[in-house]
Formats: structure tokens, sequence, C-alpha cells
């Protein structure tokens, strides 16, 4: 489970699903979904793996 900070719920709904849509209507769409990739891309650096993968030879 990653950790939500300061400023993140422009990005979330309130059930913690990410917005695809710009939350202004002239706002460029592909800009926000960059905005979003790159904050999903930041919870995965805030995870931690649970389950340590070991390499088989």
């Amino acid at each position: 489970m990653s950790i939500l900070r300061v400023g993140d719920e422009k990005f979330h709904y309130s059930d913690g699903s990410h917005k695809w849509i710009p939350p202004d209507p002239d706002y460029d769409q592909e800009v926000w979904n960059e905005q979003v990739r790159q904050h999903k891309h930041s919870h995965l650096r805030n995870v931690h793996p649970k389950v340590r993968i070991q390499r088989l030879v």
C-alpha cells in the first residue's frame, strides 16, 4: 500500500482510484495524463515488496 501525501488528493477520487479526467475542462488532457502517470509512478517508489524474489540459477 502506498502513502498519500499532501497534494495527492487532486489525483484521487474518494475511493482511492485515480482521476484520468483533468479537474478543469480547459486543462490539456495529454499534460494531465502525464502528471497522473508520474503520480502513479511515485506510488510504486513508496511501495516495499512483501515477498523477496530469489533468482534460480
